[in-house]
């Protein structure tokens, strides 16, 4: 039996109940036999940007997916000196999982700003597939994206999701607001946020 394995990077600020919608609709649209959460301590496009200290975001993401079956929480960005790139990432798990097809998990949006990544040719040549998450508001242009990294066509394969208004953001601003646990997250979660008062 083919061993897929789903990577899922991002910086989830804070994790929400959108990220395991996603995760587990890739887990059974890919047919992926592991999905390897990657957080990434301090995102090489977002220099600017202020983001929750990495362990309490770990805290998060663990209480999120706790113990569900097929989901693992990764380190590989977390042990290693940033800044933490796609391909450099890849690179290291194809390393950790010699016997694994990856398929690598992002929005429709990230798929469009893909040729701004750190050498983004290499990145999808170590790919066996992209799970890309449709966004109905992204303008995407495939041809364009084929000019640009040739072959990349080839390897999309899209997961289609149920529309849901939940981001990381709108959940920040909610949580400012005080207007106690906001739709879309886990109370969980919730009361991590809580207890270190983030996002205050």
């Amino acid at each position: 039996m083919t061993n897929r394995l789903g990577i899922f990077g991002g910086t989830f600020d804070p994790p929400h109940n959108g990220h395991l919608a996603l995760a587990t609709e890739a887990l059974v649209q890919l047919e992926l036999n592991l999905i390897l959460w990657v957080l990434t301590p301090q995102p090489p496009h977002k220099p600017d940007q202020i983001i929750t200290p990495w362990v309490d975001r770990w805290d998060m993401l663990e209480s999120l997916i706790g113990d569900v079956p097929f989901f693992e929480l990764s380190r590989v960005e977390i042990d290693r000196l940033g800044p933490h790139y796609a391909v450099e990432t890849v690179k290291l798990l194809a390393d950790q999982y010699p016997d694994a097809q990856l398929v690598y998990l992002m929005g429709e949006d990230s798929l469009r700003d893909l040729h701004t990544w750190r050498d983004p040719v290499t990145f999808v040549r170590n790919c066996h597939l992209l799970g890309i998450l449709r966004r109905p508001d992204t303008d995407l242009s495939l041809d364009e994206l084929e000019r640009e990294i040739p072959g990349i066509t080839s390897k999309l394969a899209f997961i289609d999701l149920p529309p849901a208004a939940i981001s990381s953001s709108h959940i920040r601003q909610q949580i400012q607001l005080g207007r106690g646990c906001p739709a879309g997250l886990n109370p969980e979660v919730y009361n991590i946020i809580q207890a270190r008062n983030l996002y205050r």
